[in-house]
């Protein structure tokens, strides 16, 4: 079983271009519009593992380097922000041991990515509640924060913990709060002002989402920012998302008619 996923870490899916094809077509899609903001539901890992009789989390640690992979291929597209879905508030349901794992993932990719992250000049966020996180992830992110901050290239946001209706609930304990002590108008409130209280306050809306494994719908995700996203679908799993995948989502996008309830 290891020396299975081994054998796969090392080599490309069967959908994946060769490098030279592309390099040509990134150097097409520089031409046409990119997103500012590209938001991704990283979905179908643990399904990706059993479907090689693998145990869940053996999916999560081929996932990172898929996570990898679509990082440098946004930073390399001149895209200002990528935000990828990593542990809903949700999850916490799943089984002990994946959680365990899954909230060790930032200490894992601190140790392997931490250099490659501040070469590129990417500054590293989190987009989520702290108060469950355990002790160890949350020193993780601090590091990759203080180790970050300072860069001016794309944000690369992880969403954990994360949850758009707590988000918005959040956002509105906020508000409230501002409004008794005389912070803000309650009368003068527009949509401008509700989005300085989302986790996102900083970041463009995201342009495009992408979700992989299948399931059509959003899962509690940035249910706010998503109101006139363009959304994209693929049975892919996650693991197998490659970078060829990811610049289809963006000719896709390129070919799209952005109206935003005008004709």
């Amino acid at each position: 079983m290891i020396q299975k996923l081994k054998q796969w870490l090392v080599g490309y899916t069967s959908e994946e271009k060769k490098p030279s094809d592309l390099t040509e077509r990134g150097k097409a899609l520089k031409q046409g519009p990119l997103p500012r903001h590209v938001a991704i539901i990283m979905d179908g890992n643990g399904r990706w593992a059993k479907k090689r009789g693998m145990p869940r989390i053996a999916g999560h640690r081929a996932g990172m380097k898929t996570v990898r992979q679509i990082t440098r291929a946004a930073d390399d597209l001149g895209i200002e922000a990528l935000t990828l879905y990593s542990f809903s508030t949700e999850n916490w349901k799943r089984p002990k041991d994946e959680v365990n794992y899954l909230m060790g993932l930032p200490e894992e990719f601190l140790r392997t990515d931490l250099d490659e992250l501040v070469k590129r000049n990417i500054q590293v966020k989190m987009l989520g509640e702290e108060k469950d996180l355990p002790e160890h992830t949350l020193r993780a992110l601090r590091q990759f924060k203080e180790a970050t901050e300072e860069n001016t290239g794309m944000v690369l946001s992880f969403a954990l913990n994360y949850g758009s209706r707590t988000e918005i609930l959040h956002a509105l304990h906020q508000i409230i709060e501002d409004v008794k002590r005389g912070k803000l108008n309650k009368d003068h409130l527009d949509e401008t002002d509700f989005e300085r209280y989302l986790y996102t306050a900083d970041l463009p809306e995201p342009d495009l989402m992408i979700r992989t494994s299948g399931e059509v719908r959003i899962s509690n995700f940035m249910l706010w920012q998503l109101a006139y996203s363009e959304l994209w679908f693929t049975d892919v799993q996650w693991p197998d998302f490659s970078q060829s995948m990811f610049y289809q989502a963006i000719e896709d996008f390129q070919h799209r008619s952005r109206r935003y309830g005008a004709v």
